[in-house]
């Protein structure tokens, strides 16, 4: 499998915040997000071919029950049903961070990071094929309510501005489903503390106002946007 790292750190998102975690980021995306964080999997992937035994093996070096599948997009990455199933096997806890656009394949899952794109992502930079190519894919319904019907999970969405939440709430309407306000985290777009500190205020009075939870970026105030963090 191509992997663009490796790393012990602690989950800076989400339910499972300030657990330590073993993060595998597999290297290859089937986005372009114009505000990517790791451009290393995805925009400019970079990486080893390892195989799933030696995955496993640096996983298990570490003292974490919890082992985190990310990317660009794990899903894509040739085996990764092959390397959930080994880390089952080796008794660890599976989350798996997908944008939701590829479907789930019976793929062993402990927790269904979900991260629909909203159209903030849209890379206008990058000419009209990337972006149509991204527009058209970003948004799958039908694969998002796949995981929610079979996986523990939950909603995370990357918000710039309290308008993006009236875009979130129109998709979560499409999937048909009753999810819970505390299943949708808001999460600030943003790579540094001041950003995501602007942002904040914003997303906290929406989050009370609609019962969401909020989603800080832990190892952004911890680490920095830093590689291994």
């Amino acid at each position: 499998m191509w992997i663009s790292e490796i790393f012990y750190s602690i989950q800076g998102e989400g339910e499972l915040v300030g657990v330590p975690s073993v993060f595998v980021r597999t290297a290859g995306c089937n986005l372009r997000c114009a505000w990517c964080d790791t451009p290393y999997a995805s925009w400019n992937p970079e990486g080893d071919e390892l195989s799933i035994e030696t995955i496993v093996e640096r996983v298990r070096e570490h003292p974490a029950r919890h082992v985190v599948l990310t990317g660009g997009e794990p899903m894509i990455a040739k085996g990764i049903h092959a390397l959930a199933g080994a880390l089952r096997e080796a008794g660890l806890h599976i989350t798996i961070e997908t944008a939701g656009t590829v479907a789930p394949g019976g793929i062993a899952c402990d927790l269904a990071s979900l991260s629909p794109k909203l159209s903030n992502s849209t890379p206008e930079t990058l000419g009209a094929g990337w972006a149509e190519r991204h527009e058209q894919l970003r948004r799958q319904p039908a694969v998002l309510r796949e995981w929610i019907e079979k996986y523990p999970f939950q909603l995370k969405f990357v918000v710039e501005t309290g308008r993006d939440v009236e875009e979130l709430e129109a998709l979560a309407g499409e999937l048909g489903l009753s999810i819970p306000p505390s299943k949708v985290l808001l999460m600030p777009q943003g790579t540094d503390p001041a950003t995501l500190r602007a942002r904040e205020e914003t997303l906290v009075a929406l989050c009370k106002l609609r019962g969401y939870r909020y989603c800080n970026r832990l190892h952004i105030a911890l680490f920095g946007n830093e590689k291994g963090t």
